[in-house]
């Protein structure tokens, strides 16, 4: 009866933790689907930003971290290229 009793409290046990992996599972892919919702919008919006007048730097530093917000003053900068190349950055880090 005591095993019997284990095996029940063993069932509940991985019955909760398969509803939490579904859970997961369901939060990981809205979040890749706000990426590619993210990624269309930069790319429509980009074919009429003025700040795209120059190629975006590297997405990445040579030593694999994350890239420093560039300063305000440098010419041909927008937000729509800095949050593209960190959607890049992360995107390449998690693949």
């Amino acid at each position: 009866m005591e095993e019997y009793d284990q095996l029940i409290a063993s069932r509940r046990q991985i019955g909760g933790q398969s509803a939490r992996v579904r859970v997961l599972a369901q939060r990981a892919k809205q979040a890749a689907q706000l990426l590619d919702d993210l990624e269309a919008l930069i790319a429509a919006h980009r074919a009429g930003c003025p700040g795209h007048t120059r190629p975006a730097p590297a997405d990445r530093p040579e030593d694999g971290t994350t890239p420093k917000p560039p300063s305000e003053d440098v010419p041909g900068r927008c937000l729509c290229g800095d949050v593209e190349s960190l959607l890049r950055a992360h995107r390449d880090t998690v693949s």
